[in-house]
């Protein structure tokens, strides 16, 4: 191995010579990349440039015959990669499993026309969705939560429409967003306090929630200050960008609705569920819809409605709707909680708290119910595009009279990483409590080695930030701040269902066939990890079109760091190699001879009608 000598008198390998030189390259692309969004260059890359760092002393990795499938005969010059052009600018929004003209074909029963409806092979789009013109990087949390700039999401209509609701306000070249709701008026954190009288949020017993037609999502917003962490969701609506606005503002969100089809959510995962004027017929279809909250609601967690039909009796003029009718919905509303064996813990004013029972135990009278309904205990978290039905899903098993069903959590933080209780009981087929904690070591090292490559990890930089191949949440874990939050997504065709363990850990996450387009608006992730993704979907679909996905939600000058075997990331690396990103392959961290390697992806800033700094 060849020697260098420092002017200290100490060596250096040329290995060593060669990590030093990648990194700094690699800081050098991100810094150049990452920019503001107004062309000022990150200081990392000003410093690198200033001491004259030259990329081209970097050699191409070794790929030699003891990696799979025999990469180092693959010459990557063959055949330019294909150039993959921006699409018309009308698509800067394009959603393509919620997009307006194609859900207006649908019945309109059920808001069936408002769920996923995904383009069929010949209707999807084979082009880059450019972000609109004056594009910036969003304001860094916790000023992103008041502040969204105009240019990323330029629609006034809810400054209009909920202008005395204190939801949104246009100043200039920002939105401002005041904490206000149509139930809370007077600002999130004293409607949070409100709740906070009833539901032990202080304490950590309450760390995931729920909420239903989020708006803008500033409950969701407010609760993340006292370590609760949301999944809000709402349909695309008449409400231009709800959820777009969530997600610019940095908090968790997807475009989603109660209507034929089960949540795309396991059993049992949210301590809290919320519902503020939310429009949800709940009474309706036999009580479908709280069925449905019921199952994704642990043992022991609250449902919030706060809006009609509560205290109906004073304010049925100023709803302007039939005191008979609101009546009745809030009948139906009692009748179906107490099916379900919730108890009633708070009405006042207009909210009204329900709290389900921890195990069967607690609400023996209902099996004694004609109109008790149960589901299949073994369906209760098989929902990708399963029908939503009018049944009760039945509680696991629990060890004692007075235990929770499923088994008990720790208050976070500590729930992070203490034991499942899914783990503990086995119901992960092949996870053991060693193979957990396994797996939790080796995702910490695996981060610490991505903070040595990417410095701005822990800065702040990266606020939105998705594992599209989640496993059991140890990426998550081993990421947590207050400064980011993680999207798991858990693939419908993987081969463990993780996504329960992930809920009982205190973190948020999904379903999802990456076959298909997400629930999300363009530009919603400031960081997206695809741990093994293309092995998975290997023959399942095209990876081009995962590839254009993963580009459409990615936000300018985000990044992706793909791990997997060499082969597969040389492919990878081809197809974006036309995509406007900048990519670098680094070994794994435990050296060359790994056949696991991680490519580092920025995307480039471009806008729609030029500004672009591609050289395609």
């Amino acid at each position: 191995m060849a020697l260098k000598t420092n002017s200290d008198g100490r060596t250096r390998s040329s290995v060593q010579i060669f990590i030093v030189a990648g990194l700094c390259c690699f800081f050098y692309i991100l810094g150049a990349w990452q920019r503001s969004g107004f062309g000022k260059g990150d200081s990392i890359a000003l410093e690198i440039t200033k001491n004259g760092a030259d990329c081209n002393i970097i050699p191409s990795l070794s790929f030699e015959s003891h990696h799979a499938g025999e990469a180092g005969k693959i010459d990557e010059s063959e055949s330019k990669p294909k150039v993959f052009k921006p699409c018309h600018p009308r698509y800067t929004d394009y959603t393509p499993c919620q997009d307006q003209k194609r859900a207006m074909t649908f019945p309109r029963d059920d808001m069936n026309y408002r769920e996923r409806h995904c383009p069929p092979e010949e209707e999807k789009l084979h082009c880059l969705i450019p972000a609109p013109k004056g594009y910036v990087t969003p304001f860094p949390w916790p000023k992103s939560r008041d502040y969204v700039p105009y240019a990323n999401a330029p629609y006034k209509s809810l400054t209009v429409e909920k202008a005395v609701q204190n939801w949104i306000q246009y100043e200039g070249k920002v939105f401002r967003f005041p904490g206000g709701g149509t139930q809370f008026p007077q600002g999130a954190d004293k409607y949070i306090d409100q709740l906070a009288s009833v539901i032990p949020i202080k304490n950590g017993t309450v760390r995931t929630a729920l909420d239903t037609g989020c708006g803008v999502a500033s409950w969701g917003a407010y609760l993340l200050s006292r370590n609760v962490l949301a999944m809000s969701f709402a349909p695309r609506d008449s409400h231009e960008a709800q959820v777009q606005f969530a997600l610019e503002r940095g908090v968790p969100a997807v475009i989603g609705v109660l209507g034929t089809i089960k949540l795309p959510y396991p059993s049992r995962a949210f301590d809290m569920a919320h519902c503020s004027r939310c429009l949800i017929p709940w009474g309706v279809n036999d009580g479908k819809y709280l069925m449905e909250v019921d199952r994704v609601l642990r043992p022991g967690g609250y449902w919030v409605l706060s809006g009609p039909p509560i205290n109906w009796r004073n304010n049925y003029k100023s709803w302007q709707r039939p005191r008979e009718e609101l009546e009745e919905e809030q009948r139906k509303i009692e009748e179906v909680a107490k099916l379900l064996c919730w108890e009633k813990k708070s009405e006042k004013g207009e909210t009204a708290i329900w709290q389900k029972r921890v195990n069967t135990d607690s609400c023996g009278d209902r099996k004694d119910d004609s109109h008790a309904t149960f589901c299949k205990s073994d369906e209760a978290d098989a929902v990708w595009y399963k029908k939503m039905e009018a049944c009760i899903t039945p509680y696991p098993d629990s060890n004692n009279a007075d235990g929770a069903a499923g088994g008990e959590l720790e208050p976070f933080p500590k729930r992070l990483y203490a034991v499942p209780p899914r783990i503990a009981s086995g119901s992960v087929s092949g996870v053991s409590v060693e193979a957990y904690e396994e797996d939790n070591n080796k995702w910490k090292k695996h981060v610490n080695a991505y903070r040595r490559i990417n410095k701005l990890i822990d800065s702040g930089r990266y606020r939105n930030i998705m594992d599209m191949n989640a496993g059991l949440g140890g990426f998550a874990a081993a990421l947590e701040s207050p400064k980011l939050w993680v999207m798991n997504v858990v693939p419908t065709i993987a081969e463990k269902n993780t996504l329960g363990v992930i809920y009982e850990r205190g973190l948020i996450g999904i379903y999802h066939d990456w076959c298909e387009g997400f629930s999300t608006y363009p530009r919603t992730y400031d960081l997206i990890h695809a741990h093994g993704v293309f092995s998975l979907y290997d023959g399942k679909c095209d990876w081009e079109d995962i590839l254009i996905e993963m580009d459409r939600i990615l936000r300018p000058e985000g990044a992706v760091v793909f791990r997997d075997e060499v082969d597969v990331l040389i492919k990878v690396k081809k197809i974006v190699g036309g995509m406007r990103w900048d990519t670098k392959m680094v070994d794994h961290e435990d050296g060359p001879l790994v056949p696991e390697k991680v490519l580092i992806a920025v995307k480039q800033y471009w806008v729609a009608g030029g500004n672009s700094t591609s050289t395609q």
